[in-house]
């Protein structure tokens, strides 16, 4: 499932995509005739996926990378499929290792924030400590 439609720019440690299938009928994230708000956070993993491939590009193949915990979720709407314009889908890396990252994550549409957020994201989960 592909949700991102392009990628707008990206460097180092940002990312800015954007999407329109939220007005999809067929999305496959909608429930009961709506896509709610919280799937933006699909969206937005599936842009961090995407800016580790991209990274990934200059020092061999990419790697899997497991979205380990979302935090500091705020919604701001109840649901994305009633937003008009397309998604923009912006992560941005604040930290990490060569096995753990940190993202920040907006999504917006229509000069509106959608939602927001922080995600965590390890690469081999077997080299976790616990």
């Amino acid at each position: 499932m592909c949700l991102l439609d392009r990628v707008n720019q990206w460097d180092a440690t940002t990312i800015v995509c954007s999407a329109s299938s939220h007005r999809a009928l067929d999305n496959p994230l909608r429930a009961q005739g709506r896509l709610g708000a919280a799937c933006g956070v699909e969206y937005a993993a599936q842009a961090m996926a995407v800016h580790g491939s991209l990274l990934a590009q200059a020092d061999g193949a990419p790697r899997v990378g497991y979205l380990a915990s979302v935090r500091s979720v705020q919604l701001h709407v109840p649901r994305l499929d009633d937003m008009v314009g397309d998604l923009t889908i912006t992560a941005e890396r604040i930290a990490g290792d060569a096995n753990n990252i940190l993202y920040l994550f907006t999504v917006a549409a229509d000069g509106q924030t959608l939602l927001t957020g922080r995600a965590a994201v390890v690469l081999d989960a077997t080299l976790l400590r616990i």
